[in-house]
């Protein structure tokens, strides 16, 4: 059930269908989509560490999230600020990605960038040239507009792809309230 095309700012949601891997029940936002492939963030999967714990001179216990499976040893961003952040690049609807990271640091200790601002990624999504078409055709995917915009920030990660299903309404409702694990039914 694809209603949209891959396009940056849009969702991606997980079809129930996805199990047991990186991808089971999530909702990636698409920071880039073009014929070279496409690069996103999953929106819904905090991990246990703290900015602190990764990157120790920052003072700060922002929330660090499973970006995806391709390069999980480094830290990207999404922000709402890039007046203040250097070189961030547009996703769309006033929500970026990337910047100089020396400034995001400096910003955070001088407490002039909050939580509520930036949300910080191990990792990232990321598909080759005809890869993401292709998990499109077999139905992995819906892709959703992303009305949250630039406060998809904010959005609380627990609940997330729960709301999707019931938004998608049909068949997708019952999903909802599915156990993650089908054995544990």
């Amino acid at each position: 059930m694809t209603s949209l095309e891959p396009a940056k700012g849009h969702l991606l949601i997980a079809e129930p269908s996805i199990t047991g891997d990186s991808f089971n029940r999530s909702v990636v936002l698409l920071a880039d989509h073009g014929v070279q492939g496409s690069v996103g963030f999953i929106m819904n999967k905090p991990l246990e560490y703290t900015l602190s714990d990764l990157v120790p001179e920052i003072n700060a216990n922002f929330s660090i999230y499973n970006g995806g499976p391709v390069e999980q040893d480094n830290l990207y961003f999404i922000h709402k600020v890039p007046h203040l952040i250097p070189k961030s690049i547009e996703i769309s609807n006033g929500i970026y990605w990337g910047g100089d990271f020396t400034e995001v640091s400096k910003l955070i200790e001088e407490n002039k960038i909050s939580a509520k601002e930036i949300r910080f990624f191990l990792g990232y999504s990321g598909w080759d040239a005809n890869q993401l078409l292709s998990e499109l055709e077999s139905n992995s995917w819906v892709i959703v507009k992303n009305t949250y915009e630039k406060n998809i920030i904010n959005k609380p990660d627990t609940s997330f792809w729960k709301e999707k299903m019931i938004e998608l309404g049909g068949d997708y409702i019952l999903w909802s309230n599915a156990p993650e694990n089908p054995s544990y039914n």
